[in-house]
């Protein structure tokens, strides 16, 4: 079975879930409804990660919908996405990053994504003109790297990656090309079991250098399928990053995070940044965590790592740009910097800001 008819054994209805989860009927109910609003899609593996006697097992979290998504508070938009978009399919917020939303399809939706008002709905902020887009990176030579993120990257065709890595290869003034990609934790065979993909990856990877930005969020979601999909990127000579997510109920505590970030560098994956979770409508009302609280989990999870692991950024990323989130002062003031400013009198920044015990989120 190749990896587009496995992906087709996705659940993703209610009714499949109920005699897997031991649903009841009010809670089918339940889902039926949110899923209306929100879709649902799960890889046949992933569900195979579950402990369906722990109700609140932490990759069920992250993969099965609940009653709290009905909480809309916040907004779908919180980095302002949109108003950097230049045409559909291309983001420009900061001056040496062009982003392509490459496909609104993912192998997995998570539950916490932030770009819930793209999953599973056609929209005119995904790619649909190459080579407008190709020509507007060209033409600005202040781009220095471009990531190619959805969705997931790489659930588009062999022959789309092979026609992104052929151009971008070609543009003298990029240094690199990105892949935005939760694939080798939700669905690992799209990697290993894809001699084309990683034949294309270790083709160009000779040309440009090529990253890989993964996304893990539990230990459990480090096994020995996932392991075989990271060391074939590696093989093919991708550099691998990771982008974790802070999340209430997965990895709110310091001996978890911790436990992430030695996993991660124990496989040569770089903890590039420890994600505040946004203020996202049907997200942030039960997955983010205090500032404060968050900070202390983070720092703690430093303390147990090597020189490798404490790299890894605290940060949070809204409107005006991705902000790092550097210390506590008192009970009630923190310290942030601005890591990448969307504005040029923003870049470095120090801020002091008054913050709350249960506040989650700063606009800068």
């Amino acid at each position: 079975m190749n990896w587009k008819d496995e992906l087709k054994e996705n659940m993703t209805t209610a009714g499949e879930l109920k005699d897997f989860l031991n649903l009841t009927d009010e809670e089918t109910v339940q889902m039926d409804k949110i899923l209306e609003q929100f879709p649902m899609t799960v890889t046949r593996y992933y569900l195979s990660l579950i402990n369906r006697d722990d109700p609140k097992d932490p990759i069920r979290r992250m993969c099965i919908p609940t009653i709290s998504e009905n909480d809309l508070s916040g907004t779908f938009d919180t980095s302002g996405e949109e108003s950097n978009t230049i045409m559909p399919g291309l983001q420009h917020k900061y001056a040496q990053t062009a982003m392509i939303l490459s496909t609104n399809r993912c192998a997995m939706y998570c539950r916490h994504c932030f770009r819930k008002r793209l999953v599973g709905v056609p929209n005119d902020e995904i790619l649909e003109n190459f080579d407008e887009m190709a020509d507007y990176i060209e033409k600005h030579s202040e781009i220095t790297n471009v990531l190619i993120s959805g969705g997931d990257a790489f659930l588009i065709n062999n022959s789309a990656i092979r026609r992104y890595l052929e151009t971008f290869s070609a543009i003298d003034h990029l240094d690199l090309i990105r892949f935005g990609t939760r694939t080798p934790v939700v669905f690992p065979a799209r990697i290993y079991d894809d001699p084309e993909l990683l034949d294309i990856i270790r083709e160009f990877s000779a040309q440009k250098q090529i990253y890989v930005v993964t996304h893990f969020n539990h230990p459990n979601e480090f096994t020995e399928e996932s392991k075989k999909a990271i060391k074939a990127l590696q093989a093919a000579g991708a550099v691998l990053r990771n982008q974790t997510v802070l999340l209430r109920g997965v990895n709110d505590n310091s001996e978890t995070m911790g436990r992430i970030l030695k996993l991660l560098t124990s496989w040569g994956i770089v903890p590039y940044y420890i994600f505040q979770c946004r203020p996202v409508s049907g997200v942030g009302g039960h997955f983010q965590v205090p500032l404060m609280e968050g900070y202390q989990i983070v720092e703690k999870a430093k303390y147990m790592q090597n020189g490798q692991g404490k790299g890894v950024r605290y940060v949070l990323s809204n409107t005006k740009g991705k902000i790092e989130i550097l210390g506590q002062l008192d009970k009630t003031h923190m310290v942030f910097k601005y890591h990448q400013s969307k504005y040029p009198e923003n870049r470095g920044k120090i801020l002091i800001e008054e913050i709350t015990p249960d506040q989650a989120w700063i606009d800068g």
